[in-house]
């Protein structure tokens, strides 16, 4: 065989082995399913605030703005549109990219923003004249609750006498703030508390302010337990922490009684 015969079959044979390579590469790739494209997720709208907000702030469409969520994301009570949300109060903070909810609103009835927006319907806010001893040196802040204690005088003779005249009373603004400092145990000793109170507690809180000295009792605000005093007078006060006074033990005379019956005679002892 010549040698161009030779080269003839290893190129016919080279050729033959390509196309069957070929064609099990094209049936291959033709099994290979190929991978679904991915959905994007429905979004909504959603108002979330563009700055820190403080409650009893009124919102203007310059705080807010619109961002989209996922439908299954989207926070309960949340709005769509800014229009809607305009000229409200907020009855709570809100932070950057936190969404503006319903639950974060003051009622529609609501037009100004401030102290009266934080108000609880049918409560009053009432002012009290306070120092740094009644604030606990500044560690009374809004949103604590407290017990109001009055000393005053009483009777012909002004005998001193201090009691406990509101309970759990909550502190809405201490000075001209509404909110507590942003960081944790820093003190603002001021020299006005604004208290939440029925109309009843404070025609309370009225008297005792004008008759006496108040103070504040700092109380934890998990703590709903009710506590009913009687008050605490010069007396009662000298009185605390006394120790018990020992009883005097008196020791018994015996007596020796002689009893004669006829003749004969007895002796008794008691």
């Amino acid at each position: 065989m010549s040698k161009s015969k030779r080269a003839l079959i290893q190129i016919t044979l080279s050729l033959l082995l390509a196309i069957v390579a070929g064609v099990l590469i094209f049936n291959w790739t033709s099994g290979v399913k190929k991978a679904p494209v991915a959905q994007v997720a429905n979004t909504v709208p959603v108002v979330v605030a563009k700055v820190d907000m403080k409650r009893g702030v009124r919102l203007t469409a310059e705080m807010v703005e619109v961002r989209k969520f996922t439908a299954d994301s989207r926070p309960s009570g949340a709005f769509s549109e800014i229009s809607k949300l305009e000229g409200r109060v907020l009855n709570q903070a809100v932070g950057v990219n936190e969404a503006v909810t319903g639950l974060k609103l003051a009622d529609e009835s609501v037009l100004g923003g401030g102290v009266s927006a934080l108000i609880t319907p049918g409560k009053r806010a009432m002012a009290v004249k306070g120092n740094a001893v009644m604030g606990l040196a500044g560690f009374v802040r809004p949103g604590d609750k407290v017990d109001v204690i009055v000393s005053l005088t009483v009777g012909k003779n002004d005998d001193p006498k201090t009691k406990v005249v509101l309970e759990r009373v909550k502190v809405i603004a201490t000075g001209t703030e509404l909110v507590p400092p942003d960081e944790d145990g820093k003190t603002a000793s001021v020299d006005v508390y604004t208290l939440e109170l029925t109309p009843v507690e404070s025609e309370r809180l009225a008297l005792a302010a004008t008759q006496g000295t108040l103070h504040f009792a700092l109380r934890n605000e998990q703590d709903d337990e009710q506590t009913l005093t009687t008050g605490v007078d010069v007396p009662k006060t000298l009185a605390a922490l006394q120790p018990a006074r020992k009883k005097p033990v008196h020791k018994s005379r015996k007596i020796d009684i002689e009893i004669i019956t006829g003749v004969s005679r007895s002796s008794v002892r008691f």
